[in-house]
């Protein structure tokens, strides 16, 4: 029987880590993948578009209601929408209250006690918020829960800090577990130059661009409906570009403790791709209206 591989997908927020997370596991499940996805994010979406739902409720809201997470079952956290995938959201406290990490850890551990890992699955996926690799939220990583990390970026200079700060994550708990980095996915913004830029930052953080995701228009009209592409339209190019990727995490066996640059070496990347230019120390620190008048003058 295959081994039960435990991934966790991290990346800046508004990436598109959610959404690439479940057009990802839709075109596995489509593949004959059994699935389980773990929303760890207290807003609670990285199940909607496979249960066509607006948020599925989480863990921690039904521990609340029934006054602690011993008294639920498995049933009660757990829903089964497209391809069969298995969806469960974490959740989090009130916004302001407590720490949302806390979620993650309780989830968890339920889904643990309770059994939700069984033999049948071959996947789980972990959708993580931000780039935060701290507390609760690096769980997934810190706790030897997920072997196999995926960073969802862009050509973009935050999301490649992003990438960059959580290849440093993993690093510190790579040593102490056998969680592995196995690759960047590039969720296309259009920049210039934006496959050989990801490709270039993948070889410096000795990992691989797994697959670069072009941007089309079908993913939001999918959205809209919430669906993922796969199902919202499995003939679209799009829906042969989660195909595509969904296979190479199938088959990918490249899985490296990262080696993540310093910040003058990640900048020097951008400046050579044009992406960011040479600082001018005459221009730090003044507004555009003054440059305007100096050039006036």
């Amino acid at each position: 029987m295959a081994k039960l591989r435990q991934c966790a997908i991290y990346g800046k927020g508004g990436i598109g880590k959610s959404t690439t997370t479940q057009n990802l596991v839709a075109a596995l499940a489509e593949a004959g993948k059994k699935v389980m996805i773990v929303g760890c994010d207290p807003k609670a979406d990285s199940t909607r578009l496979i249960l066509h739902s607006k948020a599925q409720t989480t863990v921690m809201h039904l521990a609340a209601e029934s006054g602690s997470v011993e008294d639920l079952e498995l049933e009660d956290v757990l829903s089964v929408g497209f391809g069969g995938v298995k969806c469960v959201e974490s959740g989090g406290p009130e916004p302001g209250v407590g720490c949302a990490g806390r979620g993650v850890i309780t989830a968890i551990n339920f889904l643990e006690e309770e059994g939700a890992y069984d033999d049948a699955l071959d996947f789980v996926f972990y959708d993580v918020l931000g780039d935060v690799v701290c507390g609760g939220f690096a769980m997934p990583i810190r706790e030897n829960k997920a072997q196999e990390i995926y960073i969802v970026c862009s050509g973009e200079m935050m999301a490649m800090y992003a990438a960059n700060n959580i290849a440093k994550g993993i690093v510190k708990y790579a040593n102490s577990g056998g969680v592995r980095l196995g690759g960047l996915i590039c969720n296309s913004r259009n920049t210039d130059r934006e496959d050989d830029l990801i490709v270039a930052l993948a070889e410096r953080l000795g990992t691989q661009m797994i697959h670069f995701v072009p941007r089309d228009n079908v993913v939001q009209h999918a959205e809209i409906r919430r669906m993922t592409v796969i199902e919202y339209d499995p003939k679209a190019k799009q829906a042969d570009e989660y195909r595509a990727l969904a296979q190479k995490i199938i088959a990918n066996t490249k899985l490296v403790i990262p080696t993540p640059v310093e910040m003058e070496e990640l900048e020097d990347l951008l400046m050579e791709f044009g992406i960011m230019e040479q600082e001018d120390e005459s221009i730090i620190g003044k507004t555009a209206a003054e440059l305007a008048a100096e050039l006036a003058a």
